[in-house]
């Protein structure tokens, strides 16, 4: 069984975006994403341990026993901004390196275990009218599941997966089922049928789950890539690495992240870019001895430890390659 840990950013507003807005002076938010975090059963433990253990010493250090592992959840907008941070128990009592320290830590368990990332990059600005926030949702969910059923079919055909969600309120996650069942009834839009993914989503709070906070990280480093067009975003090096790729397309398509829809002009400053990244990555294979080759059963990139690799020996090269784009 893989889990497939679920979170977003953004908002499903859609009312009042165009493409013709000035978004640096508006409080509307264009994009919406939706990401999920795919781990093997066996490897919940080897995932979740460290992260807990880490969270119990820096308690233990701050003499923070009365606060409890529920009350220490990690968000991305908590962690990068120092407002947020102090409204909550846990971090508020932290020093800034010691968040740091935490927040690696999620990510070296992620390249340990190692997860899989798929996700969604919805540009709201040129949705078609009828789009409203249930539309939206409803698109999302079956372009992401899409590519889980992709990633199962393709690397675990003997194995089950199951969507984890934020238990956001009743009303959303009976929305959220109703959604899931038509899709595991009657297929998607793109006759995908669900041959691998299982019943219902399972709703649990995001405070009791170490894989949603990974993926509301995950999830926030796609959206502020995309948002403002910044392929050199350090934490969206960090997971990029970790995206699906297909052994059934070309290398560089990262199979993984889908940006819908199609007239966005994302999806061609992100061919450029990615491009780019897959040609640092063959770079790389070959300084190590050559000529780069896809692991038959785990074509993930975490899986060739290339992100480890060029931390280690070809950092600089890599950033120079990849990064310096204008």
């Amino acid at each position: 069984m893989y889990i497939f840990y679920v979170d977003e950013t953004g908002n499903l507003d859609t009312h009042g975006i165009h493409p013709g807005m000035d978004y640096s002076a508006s409080p509307k938010d264009w994009l919406y994403v939706l990401t999920a975090l795919g781990i093997f059963e066996h490897n919940w433990r080897k995932f979740y341990d460290p992260i807990a253990a880490k969270k119990k010493i820096l308690l233990q250090i701050h003499n923070a026993g009365q606060v409890s592992l529920d009350e220490c959840e990690i968000k991305s907008n908590w962690i990068r901004i120092n407002r947020e941070r102090q409204k909550h128990p846990f971090l508020s009592l932290l020093t800034m390196e010691e968040v740091d320290d935490l927040v690696a830590t999620y990510y070296n368990q992620l390249f340990s275990v190692p997860a899989v990332l798929v996700s969604v990059v919805i540009d709201k600005r040129y949705l078609q009218d009828y789009m409203d926030a249930s539309k939206l949702h409803r698109k999302a969910w079956e372009l992401l599941c899409e590519r889980v059923e992709n990633y199962m079919r393709e690397k675990h055909r003997k194995h089950k997966a199951i969507m984890v969600t934020d238990d956001i309120s009743r009303q959303a996650n009976l929305s959220l089922a109703r959604k899931h069942a038509y899709f595991l009834e009657s297929g998607t839009s793109a006759d995908c049928r669900f041959r691998h993914i299982v019943e219902m989503p399972l709703f649990v709070r995001s405070e009791l789950s170490e894989g949603i906070q990974a993926a509301d990280m995950c999830s926030y480093n796609i959206y502020h890539t995309m948002r403002y067009q910044r392929f050199d975003y350090e934490y969206f090096k960090k997971v990029f690495p970790l995206l699906y790729n297909s052994s059934n397309t070309n290398q560089s398509k990262v199979d993984g992240l889908k940006i819908f829809p199609d007239d966005s002009p994302l999806i061609p400053w992100w061919e450029k870019n990615k491009s780019l990244l897959a040609e640092a990555l063959l770079f790389i294979d070959v300084r190590r001895g050559g000529p780069y080759r896809a692991d038959k059963q785990h074509r993930t990139l975490s899986t060739l430890n290339i992100h480890a690799y060029f931390v280690k020996v070809y950092q600089a090269e890599f950033i120079s390659l990849c990064f310096s784009v204008t």
